[in-house]
């Protein structure tokens, strides 16, 4: 039976991983058509700028070449100021440079998303690695952006000592993913899709003692007394339909404690929000 329930375990989690990856598929769409709409504009206002810079220097071709023939040059003199005029120099050595750190700015969002793309997808194998778990955070928020942009804020306090995490890379970033937007979506629930104030999601992670500590604070309406012992139950949820199956907490429950020997727990206070609290040992053994 114990198999029949991993083979099922696992049946889910691949599913889940799936379901998770196609909706973000969305979300990080939105996210680099952003960027990439400034970059577009931006290059396009370069290139009407540099085409018009160009007849400038056509005209001061122009004065060059009568000067240096001796011919009269009052033409050419008002055919230069007209088209400075015409240019608004001053306009474009304002704008030029700001165009310019747009684009770069652009760029580096849209390198931002697919590093964390590439981080996140990397499928790892089966067996564990050395996993810088500050990254997979990172990472992950920066993917799962259009999930709580428009809720919470995200605040993070990462330890920089956090030592390299034996793990399985796609299975810890499934599961800080899963508690991520769980996060989010507590916090709509509590204030609505578009709150006039946002909530917060607050990231820690911690090296203490031999275990690495990842804390994900929400400050949506907790979870009730009279069902916390139902959390981490299959198919359990609190959540709408079509907004939640019940999976994502019961895998990620699965993936820390049996697949890891580690320990994922929670705290909650009705009315100001929750925190799960992923525990893993850094030596690979509980």
């Amino acid at each position: 039976m114990s198999n029949e329930r991993k083979l099922l375990e696992t049946q889910l989690a691949q599913s889940r991983k799936m379901e998770a990856i196609g909706h973000l598929a969305s979300g990080i769409a939105h996210e680099i058509s952003t960027p990439a709409q400034f970059v577009g504009d931006n290059t396009q206002f370069l290139r009407e700028a540099f085409t018009d810079l160009l007849q400038i220097m056509a005209r001061f071709q122009s004065l060059a070449t009568a000067v240096r023939a001796g011919d009269a040059v009052a033409d050419q003199l008002h055919a230069v100021d007209a088209a400075i005029k015409d240019l608004d120099l001053d306009y474009l050595e304002e704008e030029i440079p700001l165009a310019i750190d747009h684009i770069l700015d652009g760029v580096g969002r849209i390198s931002k998303i697919v590093r964390s793309m590439k981080f996140f997808a990397h499928p790892g194998g089966l067996e564990k690695t050395p996993l810088d778990l500050n990254q997979a955070v990172e990472s992950t928020i920066t993917l799962s952006r259009n999930e709580w942009k428009y809720v919470a804020e995200v605040v993070t306090d990462l330890d920089d000592a956090m030592p390299p995490v034996p793990g399985q890379r796609g299975e810890i970033n499934q599961v800080i993913l899963n508690l991520i937007t769980n996060a989010a979506h507590a916090i709509a629930a509590k204030h609505g899709p578009s709150p006039a104030v946002k909530g917060r999601i607050t990231i820690t992670t911690r090296y203490q003692d031999g275990w690495a500590e990842v804390r994900i604070q929400d400050t949506g309406a907790g979870i009730p007394e009279a069902i916390r012992h139902q959390v981490f139950d299959l198919f359990f949820t609190t959540k709408e339909e079509g907004v939640g199956s019940g999976q994502g907490l019961a895998i990620a429950h699965s993936v820390i404690v049996d697949n890891h020997g580690g320990r994922l727990t929670f705290e909650s206070a009705p009315g100001e929000g929750t925190t799960f609290i992923i525990r893993l040992p850094v030596d690979g053994e509980a």
